[in-house]
């Protein structure tokens, strides 16, 4: 069972290097994957031994993932771990997410809802999440608490058959993607605080545009398929 650990990064140097470290120790190989940013990320994330893949510009975090993935693929590895690069994700996870999903598994989704961190977001992030969660729920025909998170594991073979298209959201259609196609989807209860360094990519401006960009990207899926 081959291992990639997949950290999409956007101006993370503060916190990159111990991420790496610790990711490390639970896969075959760590790539971070530098989405445009303008400060030491890659510089530092090749000084802990990770393969960085550089972006000349910033596309998101849906972009910087698409490209992670795309590397699992070429490389042939079995599974790819996604871990972000802000240190809200405790890589010692990792070996009970891997285990999760090699017992028959396709997607393994860490979950905030299944324990009490989901109460240190704002309520507006919790409504966001919890809605756009039940949403897929419905339409993809499965039972998940946490369609937005993260920190997930996925079978390489499965990936090339839902690999998303879109740059935001990427998360939702990935999944509803995965549910369509008839993948074994589960989760797996994790603690996630919010992040001490650097910025969220969740703002105002964000929400604000959410409904639009859902719209597009659950039609996306559903005309596709």
């Amino acid at each position: 069972m081959r291992t990639v650990a997949v950290i999409p990064a956007y101006n993370e140097s503060e916190t990159i290097g111990p991420v790496i470290e610790e990711t490390g120790e639970y896969v075959d190989q760590v790539v971070v994957v530098d989405d445009g940013s303008s400060d030491d990320t890659a510089a530092i994330a090749r000084d802990h031994g990770a393969v960085v893949v550089e972006h000349v510009f910033n596309t998101g975090v849906g972009g910087a993932v698409r490209t992670g993935y795309q590397y699992a693929i070429k490389h042939d590895y079995d599974w790819v771990v996604q871990v972000d690069a802000d240190g809200q994700h405790d890589p010692a996870k990792i070996p009970e997410l891997l285990d999760v999903a090699t017992d028959g598994h396709d997607m393994v989704i860490a979950s905030r809802y299944l324990n009490e961190s989901y109460q240190d977001y704002s309520a507006t992030r919790n409504v966001g999440i919890q809605f756009f969660t039940r949403l897929v729920n419905a339409l993809g025909d499965i039972e998940i608490t946490d369609v937005t998170s993260g920190f997930r594991v996925y079978r390489v073979s499965m990936l090339e058959s839902i690999l998303h298209r879109g740059d935001k959201h990427w998360a939702i259609e990935q999944t509803l993607e995965a549910a369509k196609g008839g993948y074994s989807i589960t989760e797996v209860s994790t603690k996630m605080p919010t992040r001490e360094e650097g910025e969220s990519q969740f703002t105002i401006d964000t929400f604000a545009l959410y409904p639009i960009r859902m719209t597009d990207t659950i039609l996306r899926v559903l005309l596709f398929r």
